[in-house]
């Protein structure tokens, strides 16, 4: 038993100096330290300014960005156009007015654009889920897919948005 004991604290304390070379200098070490890879906390401002995020994070955000504002934006003002549409004719009027205002139509433009997102950038996860197109040049491609047909399925939507209103 004393034995086990003895060799564990031989281990312990060889464990501590692993990481050093014999006869390393102070300077040498912070040198070899500096030389290896740095973890930090990264801040907004540091991903802003410094990062540059590929493709596929890019739409990953999005994705969870739409997602967010379908949720939070979309329902609740879904749901006020349905009842001041369906509870007199007078509250069919001011349902008329939300959506005729550039304000209304620029809040369901922006509705329409988080709901192409969405579903263009789900149906993305569910083919790499299906471990397809997962190589780094396969998934930056399928991502600008995302972008462009998001975009240009809103763009339709704002030429029937703002032509029939």
């Amino acid at each position: 038993m004393a034995e086990i004991e003895a060799n564990a604290g031989a281990a312990g304390s060889a464990s501590g100096t692993a990481g050093r070379a014999a006869g390393e200098t102070p300077g040498q070490r912070r040198a070899r330290r500096q030389a290896l890879p740095q973890y930090r906390n990264v801040s907004l401002a540091d991903i802003t300014v410094g990062y540059k995020l590929a493709w596929p994070g890019k739409v990953s955000i999005l994705h969870r960005v739409s997602g967010v504002l379908m949720f939070l934006v979309g329902i609740p003002f879904m749901l006020y156009l349905l009842q001041t549409s369906i509870t007199s004719e007078l509250s069919f009027q001011t349902y008329k007015a939300v959506v005729g205002s550039w304000l209304g139509k620029l809040v369901i433009l922006a509705l329409l654009w988080s709901f192409f997102h969405h579903l263009c950038a789900g149906i993305r996860f569910l083919v790499l889920d299906l471990h397809i197109g997962t190589e780094r040049e396969q998934a930056a491609q399928s991502a600008r897919i995302v972008l462009g047909a998001s975009i240009l399925l809103t763009l339709l939507g704002a030429v029937l948005l703002f032509s029939l209103g």
